[in-house]
């Protein structure tokens, strides 16, 4: 490219965009639209990540923290942590169920030392120090609550209530707990009390499920990751886990990363659609520049100098575009940061997060080259000739090869940056994949609708409104392409979305009483199994009982190579696992590969693993497994492999080990009841009466959890959708502005013809309304086949069409094309015939 080229086409350039921003309102608002999503969300999460960094130690209850299942710290872990430490904290953390009178409520109980908090503040209602509500009064210890426990539990300051055989006086409300974040998904509220206080409750007897942390706080200068190192070599056999301030809720990074990621595509999905805005305002400003292009051509100009000149004055308009999206997009978490930071359970820092704002300026920028490259590179087919008679090709032909693979080029770059920026590779494929294949198939469902207009026009000779309308979408593509495109990606998020929701709805909801038991009961000590065998079984309400000896172990080595070298992140190597042990077969379990153990089994460790789990971790038979229970390595060969289905919130382990490999640790039982509703409160009472230490989950409870978690995930894409909604409804407008023109010479035709205004404005609308039912149909279908996609392969659950969702995004598609429509048709029947018909001629 030569230089004088350049600055003949920048002079060019600058001149043109000497005429304002008319006919790019639009293009501007569909870039700066999908930019600000993608801006927004991206200062959001670093916001999040910048409060759990520089909070990290606050979240994590101190600068570092050694865990343990099922134990506390022996005395030589201690005095290590003593040899390491400036301060140490001990937290014991486990399920209750906290009791007053006949009123019994699931709590996750925290029992503190004195020295909790080590950092942070808990802050309680009536304000006072935490270890003087602890203390309590003259006849009881002291405990505090969340308010929507003490709540349920009709509680007020100075009530008591019960942990076990414990007494407790409710001393204050639990507003605000420092640390709280690291605890991850609980299934109920907390209850906070001292672990001395605990002694005499029955809660913490050999074999019972909890956790113990030691929260330290480390000589200033401290090089975490050394420590860790140390620790971990230190402790290696016994089954620690270690975290530190570099990432004190690791849980919540996580998820924000993830939800983050995919929120992120869904925003890209917005700019996909803004594309199309982008395309067509390109394509309908050329075309007005037919004749300034055609003059440039007759004084010598040739076809390289021509699109460089509008390549030139798109980029400096998208440049424009992208600025005021990521204004909006910046800006915008800034100035809402306080009201943002009152609702998030987590600390959050708000400012301007340059890094997101840097991938959103990408993604736009890249969008509009993608978008803009194929119609600049149609006017190089414009001549001269154009001065003198419609010389300019209007047959739909692919670009030259250059562009064809310089816009190749662009899309893998934009989905590289997306992959790399979302750390998601898999999902960004997949969706970029889905973006692609949607905008094909409503290319072609836009083509087909023209087609279909045509041959129906003629059958509909005796209602004029509707022939019009049928003959304007089947004689010319620009009318259906930009609206189904539009609004069908859009409709397409939309619908996708709203099936996923419905039919996580519909598995939770509709199915929960053929598939889940009514309780989950934990911490049945094994002289009690008697007793609770005989009210549960004996109950004619009860369908069914299962239980099964409870421990939990990690497992930490695969073959003799650490397991998460060899398993990466998969759920099974990450945390601890609730394990069980059987000597015969159970009759509910089967067995698809290898051999059971004989029942009086008693030679070397040997599991029994899922198979499915197996499969994922590239396990099969013959191959060892250590895991660490209580401190202790235990080393077992995989000898059989069993279905496992966990989708029915029943009982299932991952691993099965043989009786005489565990039998001799402490250890509880585990059971679920199936009852039918009436049933379960009065069974609840019965068993917490005579066994006031077990622990009773209620299933319908913790999948409300789950489903309330489900409607927040749901509730925050379909936000993400909206935006991808409202660019295409902006994209519409454009697209009706742009063909103002021709339905004014239309109207005009049809005036002079005899029409009336009336029939002329239904024309409109119907024309409107078919093009909104057929994007809305056909995004309905290809909203549907992903949503059936993801049950399927990725929930691995059924799927059956939400009919009210399907018939809403048909009602929608309609309904904006329609408003669309109509609100630029009202100028086009006010003129005069004779005005737009002489200025045609």
């Amino acid at each position: 490219m030569s230089a004088s080229r350049l600055s003949l086409a920048t002079r060019f350039a600058m001149r043109e965009l000497r005429g304002g921003l008319r006919g790019f309102r639009v293009f501007l608002i569909c870039l700066a639209l999908g930019v600000a999503v993608i801006a927004g969300i991206g200062s959001l999460r670093t916001a999040i990540e910048t409060g759990l960094s520089e909070e990290g130690a606050v979240l994590l209850g101190g600068d570092a923290e050694l865990g343990f299942t099922y134990r506390r710290a022996s005395p030589q872990e201690q005095a290590w942590m003593d040899a390491n430490a400036l301060r140490r904290s001990e937290v014991i953390d486990f399920r209750s169920m906290a009791v007053v009178g006949d009123e019994r409520a699931l709590t996750q109980v925290k029992a503190v030392d004195t020295a909790y908090p080590l950092v942070g503040t808990v802050r309680l209602s009536p304000d006072m120090p935490l270890d003087q509500a602890l203390a309590g009064t003259d006849s009881l210890p002291g405990g505090v609550m969340q308010r929507v426990l003490a709540d349920r539990l009709g509680l007020a300051v100075g009530d008591r209530f019960a942990l076990g055989t414990q007494e407790f006086a409710l001393t204050a409300i639990l507003e605000n707990e420092p640390d709280a974040a690291s605890a991850g998904f609980t299934l109920g509220p907390r209850t906070i009390v001292q672990t001395d206080d605990l002694a005499s409750s029955g809660l913490l007897q050999p074999g019972t499920l909890f956790s113990s942390k030691y929260r330290l706080i480390l000589p200033e200068g401290q090089d975490l990751a050394a420590m860790q190192t140390r620790a971990e070599a230190e402790f290696e056999a016994a089954g620690m886990r270690w975290s530190d301030a570099r990432n004190g809720a690791p849980g919540i990074a996580t998820f924000v990363e993830r939800l983050a990621g995919f929120l992120v595509l869904v925003g890209l999905s917005g700019l996909a659609v803004g594309g199309i805005g982008v395309s067509a305002a390109v394509r309908a400003y050329l075309a007005g520049k037919t004749t300034t292009i055609a003059t440039l051509r007759t004084l010598g100009a040739d076809r390289a100098t021509l699109f460089l000149t509008y390549f030139l004055q798109i980029g400096a308009l998208a440049l424009l575009g992208v600025a005021i999206g990521l204004v909006i997009g910046g800006m915008t978490p800034v100035i809402l940061g306080p009201w943002i930071a009152a609702q998030l359970p987590f600390p959050a820092v708000f400012g301007l997060a340059p890094a997101a704002l840097g991938e959103a300026a990408l993604y736009g920028l890249l969008t509009a080259f993608v978008f803009a490259l194929w119609p600049l590179a149609r006017a190089e087919r414009i001549r001269a000739a154009a001065l003198f008679r419609d010389a300019q090709d209007s047959r739909t032909r692919l670009p030259a090869p250059r562009y064809i693979v310089a816009t190749a080029l662009a899309v893998a770059v934009l989905v590289g940056s997306a992959a790399v920026f979302s750390g998601a590779i898999a999902l960004t494929l997949w969706t970029a994949a889905g973006l692609i294949g949607a905008l094909i198939v409503l290319l072609l469902a836009a083509v087909v609708l023209s087609w279909m207009a045509r041959r129906l026009a003629p059958l509909a000779r005796g209602v004029p409104a509707i022939r019009w309308a049928l003959a304007a979408i089947g004689t010319s593509r620009d009318a259906a392409v930009p609206t189904v495109l539009a609004l069908g990606l859009g409709l397409t998020v939309l619908a996708a979305i709203g099936q996923v929701d419905g039919n996580m709805r519909r598995s939770i909801e509709g199915n929960l009483p053929d598939l889940a038991p009514s309780y989950f009961f934990v911490d049945i000590q094994r002289d009690q199994m008697p007793d609770f065998l005989g009210r549960v079984e004996g109950d004619p309400a009860v369908s069914r009982v299962e239980s099964a000896p409870m421990l939990r172990g990690i497992l930490t080595t695969i073959n003799g190579t650490p397991a998460t070298e060899v398993a990466g992140d998969h759920w099974v190597v990450t945390g601890d696992r609730g394990i069980t042990y059987a000597a015969a077969q159970p009759e509910t379990t089967t067995v698809v590969a290898g051999q059971w153990w004989p029942e009086d089994y008693s030679g070397a460790p040997q599991v029994s693993f899922a198979r499915e789990e197996a499969e994922e971790l590239g396990l099969g038979l013959g191959d060892t497994l250590t895991l660490n229970v209580l401190g202790r390595d235990i080393t077992a060969t995989i000898t059989s492999l069993r279905e496992v289905d966990f989708s029915t919130a029943g009982m299932g382990f991952v691993m099965v080990l043989n009786e005489a490999a565990l039998a001799g640790a402490p250890h509880s039982y585990i059971a679920t009841v199936y009852a039918e509703q009436d049933a379960e409160a009065q069974i609840l009472r019965d068993l917490a009466k005579a066994m006031p230490n077990i622990t009773a989950i209620r299933v319908r409870d913790a999948l409300d959890r789950v489903s309330d978690l489900l409607r927040q995930l749901a509730s925050a894409t379909a936000y993400g959708a909206a935006a991808t909604l409202l660019t295409g409804f902006m994209v519409l407008i454009g697209t009706a502005a742009a063909g103002e023109p021709a339905r004014r010479y239309e109207a005009a035709i049809l005036k002079t013809l005899g029409a009336p205004r009336r029939q002329i404005l239904l024309s409109f609308a119907t024309r409107s309304a078919l093009l909104g039912a057929g994007a809305g149909l056909v995004a309905l279908i290809a909203g549907m086949t992903g949503a059936w996609a993801i049950n399927v392969y990725v929930f691995e659950s059924d799927f059956v069409v939400i009919w009210g969702n399907a018939l809403a995004i048909i009602s929608g598609g309609i309904l904006t094309t329609l408003l669309a429509g109509l609100a630029f048709a009202w100028r086009p029947l006010r003129v005069r015939p004779a005005r737009i018909l002489r200025a045609r001629d």
